[in-house]
């Protein structure tokens, strides 16, 4: 398994973990296919209080100690007490007694930073939490997310990237790099779409497919983890999903392959998830 940095801890994450959104909480499959992660080498479980799944993951993990457990606070709790009493709610519905990446799930202009980062410090200081996350933030959010901290970092930045949504390529990836903030890539196969249509890539990732013996969806992840820092956490709701997942970060793409890779994909374009349903969250944070 390669390992990147989370932010500038020093403090070692799995390139390749698990996300957890659209996973059945009722599922034993679900449960399952966390353990095999965690069990294949990749300990780093994604989850949000939003997804409504965190009881499920606790269940999952309950007998594993050396968890890197991320999850997130949905914008209306941002002020102050609210947060804090969301991450209680969290931990409660985990079963842990600390959470190591709390995250901002999406940015909340109606709350000011510096409340809701005043009560993030306060967790990390009362230790309910290791690591203040941020998520769907552009730079501009997070150089203010940055600011308005005065003793701790963001280590991260989740966002929505995948050879299908490369638009943080041209500013948030570089600055990232340049300041010690992971990111931390969802949705990195793009919900499966891109290996449905016909697109210019597919040949070539076909091809270096064949070469590595490997799936087309595994030189996808492989791709996005070749990137410095980033991680990618893709949904798997299965043993044998999981174990392909991990897979991917077991092998090296040549940098010449890597670059006629971006070349075939660099004229596609694909709406993120922040540009399909951003609208939806300004109208839900109107109602606040």
């Amino acid at each position: 398994m390669k390992y990147i940095e989370v932010g500038k801890t020093r403090e070692k994450l799995p390139a390749i973990g698990i996300g957890t959104w659209q996973l059945d909480p009722n599922s034993k499959d679900s449960i399952n296919a966390i353990r095999a992660s965690i069990e294949s080498g990749s300990n780093f479980v994604d989850t949000a209080e939003a997804y409504r799944n965190e009881q499920m993951v606790g269940k999952a993990i309950k007998e594993y100690d050396d968890i890197f457990l991320a999850t997130k606070v949905w914008p209306t709790h941002f002020r102050h007490d609210k947060i804090i009493k969301a991450c209680d709610q969290s931990l409660e519905r985990l079963g842990r007694k600390y959470i190591d990446l709390y995250q901002l799930h999406w940015p909340n202009p109606k709350v000011s930073m510096d409340e809701t980062m005043s009560a993030m410090e306060k967790l990390v200081d009362d230790g309910k939490i290791r690591h203040i996350g941020v998520s769907n933030f552009s730079v501009e959010q997070l150089r203010k997310a940055q600011n308005s901290l005065k003793k701790y970092e963001v280590v991260s930045n989740q966002v929505e990237y995948s050879i299908m949504a490369r638009e943080y390529e041209k500013d948030l990836l570089p600055y990232c790099q340049e300041n010690g903030i992971t990111l931390i890539a969802y949705s990195p196969l793009g919900h499966g779409k891109f290996f449905t249509r016909k697109n210019k890539a597919m040949p070539v990732i076909q091809e270096l497919a064949k070469k590595h013996d490997k799936t087309p969806a595994q030189i996808a992840l492989n791709w996005l983890i070749s990137r410095s820092n980033v991680s990618a956490i893709p949904k798997a709701g299965s043993i044998d999903h999981v174990k392909q997942n991990i897979d991917a970060a077991n092998f090296q793409i040549s940098s010449s392959d890597l670059t006629e890779l971006d070349q075939a994909i660099s004229a596609m374009n694909f709406k993120t998830m922040k540009q399909k349903y951003g609208w939806l969250i300004s109208f839900v944070l109107r109602l606040v």
